[in-house]
């Protein structure tokens, strides 16, 4: 499976041809729409149980993978269970290095990004070395009266930090904000569709039964 975009390519904006936001962005990046295949064909036979989840962006490409579960007796507690599963994940860390490094080397050659991975297995999921990236922004001072309310209360020692902390954590409820979004704009599309509701009583006189006025509401006409 493959998260991200493929091939990127720059466009002016305020900082000018080929930056965004005050932070440079790579132009004329190949494309990765066959990156899962490439993989699918160049990594080792036996590395994973099926087919790495594979996230791209404009700088890396991360490869994480399933791994067979260590073989365990029946009775050993979670603890232990997790405790295995990070031994085997560090086991074929140490195995493949220099497989790996020949993979991403060969891959940065084609895709022009650098190439990082992971393993799992269960729940248990570890990243080897991965990039640090700097990110430019401007922010107002609504802005950084956030990232200063979290340096004053200890979460986070520096604005930089606070930043990367407040990131991360819409990065773990990003799926359920973004799930609210869209049922909201669907609500919204229903009812746009449905249009207005008329009301179909007719208040604007008589009913097709009412006897016609005759004057004096008696049945006889008035008298000159």
């Amino acid at each position: 499976m493959m998260v991200g975009r493929g091939g990127h390519r720059g466009r002016p904006g305020r900082g000018g041809p080929g930056r965004r936001g005050g932070g440079r962005v790579p132009t004329d990046l190949p494309g990765t729409d066959d990156l899962a295949g490439w993989l699918a064909g160049r990594l080792p036979d036996g590395w994973f149980t099926g087919a790495p989840t594979v996230t791209v962006d404009r700088e890396e490409i991360l490869v994480v993978g399933e791994l067979p579960a260590p073989t365990l007796d029946e009775g050993t507690d979670e603890a232990a269970r997790a405790a295995a599963a990070h031994g085997r994940i560090e086991r074929f860390r140490e195995e493949t290095r220099g497989e790996r490094m020949e993979v991403a080397r060969q891959a940065e050659h084609r895709y022009g990004r650098k190439v990082a991975w992971g393993a799992r297995i269960g729940d248990v999921e570890e990243l080897f070395t991965t990039l640090s990236v700097p990110v430019m922004t401007r922010l107002r001072q609504p802005e950084r009266l956030v990232l200063d309310t979290l340096v004053d209360a200890g979460v986070a020692r520096s604005r930089s930090d606070a930043l990367a902390w407040a990131v991360a954590l819409v990065g773990e409820h990003a799926s359920t904000w973004l799930d609210e979004l869209r049922g909201a704009m669907s609500a919204v599309d229903d009812l746009r569709a449905r249009g207005p509701v008329l009301d179909d009583t007719d208040t604007s006189g008589a009913s097709d039964t009412d006897t016609p006025d005759q004057g004096s509401g008696d049945g006889v006409p008035p008298q000159g």
